[in-house]
């Protein structure tokens, strides 16, 4: 994947497929329009889109929820019509062929040593890490409606069936239409943290239980066929998951949350393997009379048997049938640890070994077949979700337990300030204390309480079945080396040793500032020898997590990208003077804004050796139903980032050295942040955001269970970046993506003239990092549009206010996409992208009719002529993020 970045694939999709989902689409939208016709006839002719402006006694809510339910059936069209293409791409041509295929990167692979590929295959590790980001505005009965509509939609590909079955499945797709006509897309009651629990639990239940021994198993037959033989590689996932234990911001998140997040990711899994187990045990009918085992085999049959005594009712079933004695024998286990009596397994490992002695039992046999068939992708679940489905991150904000912090030493004294050198003398002075003094808890907040409970929690778990249940304390808002310490400090009080602290914790650099200052950072705390025998212990490698939603919202598109940038290549160096190597955590969303980009592209363009075979990820809100509601996409998604993986770490060699590169990247940062700042702290412009979007009344959207401000402020430094995001979404500006590129790139060309044009021109072509932020700011700007966002800029009561925001806004639109049709020879914006573009242009008519609804509703709702919750406002805001793909 090295040299010109014009291997980006922005052709047409084969006519055949453009034909199958048309198709598709045509009898969705017939059968669409039956539930309408039924359930709201009056509205049916408004849904044709030919009769221009909506009667004012239309009924609103019954013509918005017939869209919104056409927006979703188009991106089920969608994912089933890709899932179709790729299958058929492979029939044709083999896994190669298939864009993102493991057999695609090995393909590349010529000249390497299997040796070679086996040290970096066994390093691989990929982190999917699942959020509770309020950006996922449909209802898990809704998602579960989906999910059948997609699997009949796969049913309807074959073409064994009858007119009259045929015609039964569209009926039953029909069905589910109607329901979700009746079910109703919104919530009206905001989710509580046990609902996200559960919401996140269904997709492991749903598809990625059965993705991951698939996905293992493609891994594998694409080694055997690049180097002739299988490389029986352990899955190269780890799962994880904020949901239930990110508490930053959330009040709602509590110990008790997090305890039941432990619990019923641990069920799931139990209940996984319960079923698996029965399922091997009751096709694995082996007489010993028939085939008979070598008697250390036997032995080791008989040891798993005997580990779980029978129950009576077992005393005498399936006598001389050992290997579906044994499998009973370890589902009794797990039974037993399901309902924690009996002999359990005592650790995750024990599970996998008695698995592993099964199967080399029946390789004993030359029964290997079964052993993959039956035995093997049990296992592999094993080493992927072992007794937890995911490893439960934590994460709180510094200011909290800064704040706990000084709490604590004030039951002594009067603590010093923080960020004070007697502050910092503090700290450190306690940290290596062998004995800290006893804390009265009866005299601290609940807050106080809360977070040392919590980090008592985390050292209990290290000594539970599974130590992975629980992973690192991750650090937002990182600011100075004492932040960590800080932590460091408080899992003392919590009882975790004093020589060294089995905690991850993991620095978490978001602002644009931050990521500035966190080499120094870093460097500071691996200087303290308790943080550097903490973090390293046993590995050469630490995580850091960066923050893209934070650092756009401080610096815009094009400088958050490029700081990102420079922050992992001077973390790495630093890293490297200690001899450590980082593991980046890539806080990712689902819109370009938040670091949504193309899983491949975004992962090809990270600096050559940041990655080294490892990397996390978020996959927040919406993004995770689009990628695992259903098996088969999800097995897709998750080869796409496993191979991405792979193929920036086969990739070992330096990218051209290029200084006029980076040299200008710093020179356009520069200029479209300062073009970026200016707008943001320009006269009333909080105002124009508040009163031109719809970010005050997104309260009443009840998408998830944490406040859209941090600790209640009010201040636009406080707002979250996800209603940051949909709020500009909302009203077309999406200026989260775009604003300040064209006022950058058409600084540097005056100023540069041909000679900047000329280098320009062969960034596009030469450099991924470059190539990848102008097609996305491309993108943004095509989804932007400025004759819907002047009509919302009409609702700012200010004229002056209103003229200057827009004004200025409208002009740096007009600037960008001038430079990027230079950029692109001129094209028109998007086209380029011809899928997004005809996907986009299948929605913008019916969407620029909502829009006009929004506006009418906000104006109604701001002038008292409507009063208390709008269903219509809600359903609006629901329209147009499934129109665009994401809410934020």
């Amino acid at each position: 994947m090295q040299g010109d970045a014009s291997y980006i694939d922005t052709g047409r999709p084969d006519e055949a497929d453009q034909s199958y989902a048309g198709g598709l689409r045509k009898e969705l939208r017939r059968l669409w329009r039956n539930v309408i016709g039924r359930r709201a006839p009056a509205i049916l002719p408004l849904l044709s889109g030919d009769c221009g402006d909506l009667p004012e006694d239309a009924d609103l809510t019954a013509y918005l929820q017939g869209l919104n339910i056409w927006f979703q059936l188009l991106k089920i069209v969608e994912e089933n019509a890709a899932m179709r293409a790729r299958r058929m791409i492979e029939t044709r041509e083999g896994p190669a062929a298939v864009e993102g295929s493991f057999a695609k990167v090995l393909q590349g692979c010529s000249g390497m040593s299997p040796e070679a590929f086996k040290k970096v295959a066994d390093g691989l590790s990929v982190g999917p890490t699942l959020t509770a980001h309020p950006t996922e505005a449909k209802r898990v009965t809704v998602l579960e409606i989906h999910r059948r509509i997609y699997r009949r939609l796969v049913a309807l590909e074959t073409q064994r069936w009858t007119p009259r079955e045929r015609a039964e499945l569209l009926s039953a797709i029909e069905n589910e239409i109607d329901l979700l006509w009746l079910t109703g897309e919104l919530r009206l009651k905001r989710p509580s943290p046990i609902d996200e629990i559960d919401w996140g639990l269904q997709f492991f239940r749903d598809g990625l239980f059965d993705a991951v021994p698939n996905l293992n198993r493609q891994f594998n037959d694409a080694v055997e066929d690049r180097f002739g033989h299988a490389g029986n590689f352990r899955p190269c996932l780890q799962f994880h998951s904020w949901i239930g234990g990110d508490r930053d911001g959330n009040p709602n998140v509590t110990i008790e949350t997090t305890r039941a997040a432990l619990a019923r990711n641990r069920a799931a899994i139990l209940d996984k393997y319960l079923a698996a187990l029965g399922v091997a045990a009751q096709h694995l009918s082996i007489s010993s009379s028939i085939s008979r085992l070598p008697n250390d085999a036997e032995a080791q049959l008989a040891k798993v048997i005997g580990n779980a005594p029978p129950g009576e009712q077992d005393r005498y079933r399936n006598p001389g049938e050992l290997f579906r004695q044994a499998m009973s024998a370890m589902q009794r286990r797990i039974r037993a640890m399901s309902e924690d009596d009996g002999p359990v397994y005592h650790h995750v490992g024990e599970f996998i070994a008695e698995l592993r002695l099964v199967e080399a039992a029946l390789a004993a046999i030359d029964a290997d077949g079964l052993a993959a068939r039956l035995v093997r992708p049990i296992r592999w679940l094993a080493d992927v979700f072992g007794f937890r489905t995911v490893t439960l991150d934590i994460r709180q904000n510094s200011s909290v337990t800064t704040q706990v912090l000084a709490e604590i030493w004030g039951l002594g004294g009067a603590a010093p300030n923080y960020g004070s050198a007697e502050w910092s003398r503090h700290l450190r002075a306690e940290l290596v204390q062998a004995g800290l003094s006893w804390i009265d808890r009866d005299r601290l907040s609940d807050q106080a309480r809360e977070l040392l409970g919590l980090l008592e929690l985390m050292h209990k778990t290290r000594f539970s079945a599974d130590p992975q249940a629980m992973g690192p304390f991750i650090l937002s808002m990182t600011r100075s080396c004492d932040d960590l310490l800080g932590v460091f400090l408080l899992a003392r009080y919590a009882g975790f040793g004093a020589e060294r602290l089995d905690l991850q914790v993991v620095p978490l650099f978001e602002t644009i500032d931050d990521l500035r200052a966190a080499p120094q950072i870093l460097d500071e705390l691996l200087r303290v020898p308790l943080a550097r025998r903490s973090l390293a212990a046993g590995s050469s490698r630490i995580e850091i997590m960066l923050g893209y939603s934070d650092s756009n919202k401080d610096g815009g598109f094009l400088c958050s990208t490029w700081e990102l940038e420079k922050a992992q290549r001077s973390i790495t160096r630093i890293l490297a003077v200690h001899d450590l190597v980082p593991v980046f955590f890539h806080g990712r969303g689902g819109s370009v804004s938040r670091g949504g980009a193309p899983t491949e592209r975004a992962i090809a363009a990270q600096p050559r050796g940041t990655i080294n075979g490892q990397l996390r990820t978020t996959e927040q809100g919406e993004v995770v139903s689009s990628k695992f509601a259903n098996r088969g996409t999800a097995q897709h998604q998750l080869e796409l980032l496993a191979s991405s993986v792979l193929a920036h770490s086969l990739n070992s060699q330096p990218e051209p050295a290029r200084p006029e590169f980076n040299d200008t990247l710093e020179a356009l940062s520069g200029m479209s942040q300062t073009a970026y700042s200016t707008l943001l702290h320009a006269p009333g412009f909080i105002d124009y955001f508040q009163q031109a979007s719809p970010v005050e009344e997104l309260a009443m959207l009840k998408m998830g269970s944490r406040p859209a401000r941090r600790f209640g402020a009010q201040s636009l430094d406080d707002l979250r970046a996800i209603p940051w995001v949909f709020a500009w979404s909302q009203n077309r500006h999406l200026i989260t993506g775009w604003y300040g590129f064209g006022s950058a790139v058409n600084s540097f060309r005056r100023f540069r003239k041909d000679e900047g044009d000329e280098l320009l021109r062969r960034m596009f072509r030469k450099s991924r990092l470059f190539r990848l932020i102008v097609d996305e700011v491309e993108k943004s700007l095509f989804q932007a549009d400025m004759r819907i966002a002047e009509k919302y800029a009409a609702l700012v009561s200010n004229q002056v206010t209103r003229s200057e925001i827009f004004g200025r806004i409208q002009r740096e639109y007009e600037q960008s996409c001038a430079e990027i049709s230079f950029l692109n020879d001129g094209a028109e914006i998007g086209a380029r992208f011809r899928n997004m573009s005809a996907r986009f242009g299948r929605v913008r008519d019916d969407l620029d009719r909502v829009h006009d609804l929004q506006i009418k509703l906000l104006r109604g709702i701001r002038g008292g002529s409507e009063s208390g919750m709008s269903v219509p406002l809600m359903q609006s805001m629901n329209s147009i993020s499934a129109a665009l793909g994401w809410t934020g």
